[in-house]
């Protein structure tokens, strides 16, 4: 496993833009799948965006064309640019690792931060 620290999270005014950063722990980061999932009260956490070991990304419908997953491995570090924000993505946004292949379930990833709250207003 890798320990994750998600940082980046904040207020923004809908429309505008936030960066969240994931910053791993470990010496194999570029072997791992990283995965963003966000949640909110009530409700399951849910796929945003991942990017595999190999840079191929994955995203969400909803988020397609607003977010974009990167990935610096020399850094071991994971980043979701955040534009076009709205008030429904208002959530704590999760980083996420697993090793091997892309996978959109949260049940699939064995290694998680704690989590950065992003609140979006009108």
């Amino acid at each position: 496993q890798v320990q994750l620290v998600e940082s980046g999270g904040g207020l923004a005014q809908a429309g505008g833009s936030l960066r969240l950063s994931c910053a791993a722990s470990g010496r194999t980061f570029s072997s791992y799948t990283m995965g963003w999932f966000r949640q909110v009260p009530g409700k399951d956490r849910e796929f945003v965006a991942a990017i595999s070991w190999t840079g191929n990304t994955y995203y969400d419908n909803s988020m397609k064309g607003r977010f974009t997953v990167s990935r610096d491995n020399a850094k071991k570090t994971c980043y979701l640019q955040m534009n076009s924000l709205k008030p429904e993505d208002t959530a704590v946004y999760y980083c996420a690792a697993r090793q091997g292949s892309y996978k959109g379930e949260y049940g699939e990833y064995d290694s998680w931060g704690q989590g950065t709250q992003v609140t979006v207003f009108s």
